[in-house]
């Protein structure tokens, strides 16, 4: 693997060189007011991104695990009911962990590929006329299988029966590069890791509460001590962390936030749909097909690519990484040796993303796919130059 080339995989993402310096920096005074200006500058910008007025935003030293255990022990008791769909590899995770945890969770068997059914959600919960399902949890966009569920359908769903249960959304590969409404979605727990959309290393688990999730959390009787809420509210009323915080990345997360409300939100999705319909438009040309089911359901930020029946897809994302230096996302769960992943999300540009389709272009020849060298370069290059040639009309006028 080379240093020089971009990643293509679907987190953690490439690191902009100004987040880099962000991050490397001298040691200070976790107890210091110094401290709380990047804890307080960090967690409004997170509340920024989230597109919320009222949200808490905590931060943990942690990955978006640590978020999803968070969002659960913070609101529910052992033998509560939960709902969730099982449409791919990071969905079933936390429905594991639900399981672990004690907790009841009726499981929806979705075939991977799909979105969440919501229609079907809103037949449960409909049919759940004594409120027994505290927590609906969704997976907004599914890493595994490049899918993107509508969250908005989700609550439409819940509304529709007028059903009390929370939502809780994990937006890990979405938040910071797919729109995401948190007040106007109503969610009530959004989890999301700072390695993806936020552009940083690995290594804090980010968590937004709704009114509604801070009122369950008194009486949460889940265990929980590193992840409790109430401990790290106190300690950020006096503008510290219950503990060690991870400075140097919250300080990184503080100016990602920056870049991102610079670029502006709006801008930044459409860099990243842009982005994703030139790697579409490569996959078409190749004549292959997404892992995702149908156009509504395409991910902007990952594109899981099925291979001809047969052929092991590992096979390409190896020969990336030894033969080309470049990192590309294997097959996961049901779609192991099936499909492998283009990230394209994070710090990344028209002319990064080519490199990437020409790599993967390279590695499927080199295996003797049926594969024209140049084809998917071309076809996304015309994506790209039809962006380009827009901006210099809108420069010229």
């Amino acid at each position: 693997m080379s240093f020089q080339n971009p990643v293509f995989i679907p987190g953690p993402t490439n690191i902009p060189e100004s987040l880099r310096k962000s991050c490397d920096m001298p040691t200070i005074d976790h107890r210091s007011p110094l401290f709380g200006g990047i804890l307080n500058a960090a967690r409004d910008g997170v509340r920024q991104v989230l597109k919320s007025a009222t949200a808490e935003v905590f931060i943990f030293p942690a990955t978006g695990t640590g978020g999803w255990e968070t969002a659960l022990t913070n609101t529910l008791s052992p033998g509560d009911t939960v709902l969730a769909a099982r449409n791919g590899m990071f969905s079933h995770r936390w429905i594991d962990m639900c399981q672990r945890l004690g907790l009841t969770v009726r499981v929806v068997e979705t075939p991977w590929g799909q979105g969440i059914p919501h229609d079907q959600f809103a037949e449960i919960l409909a049919a759940d006329t004594s409120h027994e399902i505290k927590a609906v949890l969704a997976t907004h966009n599914e890493t595994a299988t490049g899918v993107t569920s509508d969250i908005a359908a989700v609550r439409a769903a819940m509304d529709g029966s007028d059903h009390p249960a929370m939502l809780f959304v994990d937006g890990v590969s979405s938040i910071g590069s797919i729109d995401f409404q948190f007040d106007d979605w109503g969610v009530d727990v959004a989890v999301t890791g700072s390695q993806k959309g936020f552009m940083l290393p690995a290594g804090l688990a980010i968590v937004g509460f709704s009114a509604k999730a801070m009122a369950a959390q008194p009486s949460a009787q889940l265990p929980r001590t590193f992840f409790d809420i109430r401990d790290m509210a106190d300690g950020y009323a006096a503008g510290a962390y219950p503990y060690t915080p991870a400075v140097g990345l919250m300080n990184g997360l503080s100016h990602a936030c920056t870049m991102l409300l610079s670029e502006g939100l709006d801008t930044v999705f459409a860099r990243h749909h842009r982005i994703a319909s030139g790697v579409r438009a490569a996959v078409s040309a190749w004549g292959l097909e997404l892992c995702a089911a149908s156009p509504d359901l395409y991910s902007d930020t990952v594109s899981a690519i099925r291979t001809p029946a047969g052929f092991d897809a590992s096979r390409i994302v190896s020969h990336a990484a030894t033969t080309y230096g470049v990192a590309f996302g294997g097959g996961l769960g049901e779609v192991a040796g099936k499909v492998f992943r283009i990230g394209h999300l994070g710090s990344l540009t028209d002319v990064m993303a080519l490199s990437g389709i020409a790599t993967a272009e390279m590695c499927m020849a080199d295996h003797g796919l049926d594969i024209t060298l140049g084809s998917g370069v071309a076809a996304a290059q015309d994506v790209y130059r039809a962006h380009g040639a827009a901006n210099v009309q809108k420069d010229a006028a």
